[in-house]
């Protein structure tokens, strides 16, 4: 998940959410040794690969890495692809696929970025550095291991099980490792579906962007990505003459400027709902109860009840997704402490909901602006990324194993504030769920920041939950 949008990977609830708690998992609910030591591996060998995007990182060596495990374990030569960017050499992506019956199906992609956040020894812990591999008290500690390496190494071992196993789906399936999701100057999924879209054409993909949550040791959901936001900047700029600071009058850039930020401050863009907020308020509804259930109950009734609005707009996690939100993050202006200030400007930037004409928001902000003589101009256009539907076919497959996996766990479809690359794939057509079925503490994420890690157990929970859904999907039942 990139750090410059900064995505939070679960969707958080409120404090009385988290008193709702289910069984602890079960034995059969990880792979046999074997399977787990062949993820194990994987995974080690995916985290002590640096790929940051710096001069050290190299995710052509990890795509060709993964790429030897499959060749190894009997997949085709022509089955299995390192497509590296003429102009970006280190930027490789791992595309292979796994046949299945000609039944006139698409294949189903499961995507999963092999780039990571930089990450610098001397600001982790003393003993732990950040690409290497090393297993303590239960957790397994690296740059890496819950954003995405963990979602990459599962499904390079699911690969090759489901090969040992002789499994055949009903259709093809697709396995993206990619660059730059973090950032950088080739993302790879946007690379794919420029140069390479036959390879990686699909019904719909499984990503990152949801995953469970967790409290004191107990399930409280398992999360499905199936909507996020757009992501887009807007300049607010303030000229003005200038002047000497000893005469100073009333007409002022920075004044202007802090007057049209003001009034951004102050207002609320109207409460927009798609199928997959709607069916997030319905069941955190249900989840939390009490008053912000309650709310939710009637916002989803009445988007305009005022009473409501005023429950759900003063926690940042709900307000976030009732509506699209705008603030500024940025400011610069002025050019000297004795002069007037010429130009004061200010990024303002928007999480868009996914069914929010960009244009409209953008001449919502230049109206708030206008009185004060700022203009607003758009930094880059926005990414469209429509809601992916919750059907059955996706859906009920991921609530029947999780109800098999965790008797009690709600599915929680959610949208993500933020952006993972599941846009580029939504923006061209092809639905995308994050979901993966690990868990991660409420109280403890570490994605992106220091002395990253993952429980041992969540790990090859995940690893036994992809390799039921991926086989739900394509044929092969639920076990």
């Amino acid at each position: 998940m990139r750090s410059s949008t900064c995505i939070i990977r679960l969707a958080p609830l409120s404090l009385a959410a988290l008193l709702v708690v289910h069984a602890p998992a079960r034995a059969q609910n990880v792979p046999s040794a074997e399977h787990r030591d062949l993820a194990r591996s994987i995974f080690a060998e995916l985290i002590e690969i640096n790929t940051t995007d710096s001069e050290r990182g190299d995710n052509t060596v990890a795509a060709r890495a993964m790429a030897r495990r499959l060749l190894d374990a009997g997949f085709p030569e022509e089955d299995v692809h390192v497509l590296v960017p003429a102009d970006a050499p280190t930027k490789g992506n791992l595309v292979a696929r796994y046949r299945g019956r000609d039944t006139g199906k698409k294949p189903v992609l499961l995507l999963a970025h092999i780039d990571v956040v930089q990450a610098l020894s001397e600001d982790w812990s003393a003993d732990l550095d950040p690409f290497e591999f090393l297993e303590r008290e239960g957790y397994y500690y690296g740059r890496g291991v819950t954003d995405d390496k963990d979602e990459a190494a599962i499904y390079t071992a699911n690969f090759i099980r489901m090969r040992e196993e002789g499994f055949v789906p009903d259709r093809d399936i697709i396995l993206a490792l990619t660059a730059d999701e973090e950032g950088g100057p080739r993302n790879g999924v946007a690379y794919l579906l420029e140069e390479h879209r036959d390879l990686v054409d699909a019904a719909f993909a499984l990503n990152e962007g949801g995953g469970g949550m967790e409290k004191d040791g107990r399930k409280v959901s398992n999360n499905v990505q199936a909507s996020e936001k757009m992501f887009q900047s807007f300049f607010f700029t303030a000229t003005n003459p200038g002047g000497h600071s000893s005469l100073p009058v009333k007409e002022n850039a920075i004044y202007d400027l802090a007057r049209a930020l003001s009034a951004v401050q102050e207002y609320d863009f109207p409460v927009m709902l798609n199928e997959v907020t709607e069916a997030y308020f319905s069941r955190t509804a249900e989840i939390v109860g009490g008053a912000t259930g309650d709310a939710m109950a009637r916002v989803l009734a009445d988007p305009e009840d005022p009473a409501a609005l005023a429950v759900l707009s003063g926690e940042p996690q709900y307000n976030s997704r009732l509506r699209t939100t705008c603030v500024a993050t940025l400011l610069e202006g002025g050019h000297a402490e004795n002069a007037l200030p010429q130009l004061a400007r200010a990024n303002v930037n928007c999480r868009i909901l996914p069914t929010h004409d960009p244009e409209e928001v953008r001449a919502r902000l230049q109206a708030l602006a206008d009185p004060y003589g700022v203009v607003v101009e758009p930094r880059a256009e926005a990414r469209p990324s429509p809601p992916s539907p919750l059907t059955d076919e996706v859906l009920g497959s991921i609530e029947r194993i999780t109800e098999q996996m965790w008797p009690g766990t709600p599915v929680l479809p959610v949208m993500s504030t933020g952006a993972t690359d599941g846009l580029y794939l939504r923006r061209e057509g092809i639905p995308v769920y994050g979901v993966s079925g690990l868990f991660h503490d409420v109280d403890d994420v570490r994605a992106h920041g220091q002395d990253e890690r993952i429980l041992i157990e969540h790990f090859y929970e995940g690893q036994e939950f992809l390799y039921r859904l991926v086989k739900a999907l394509t044929g092969g039942g639920i076990a």
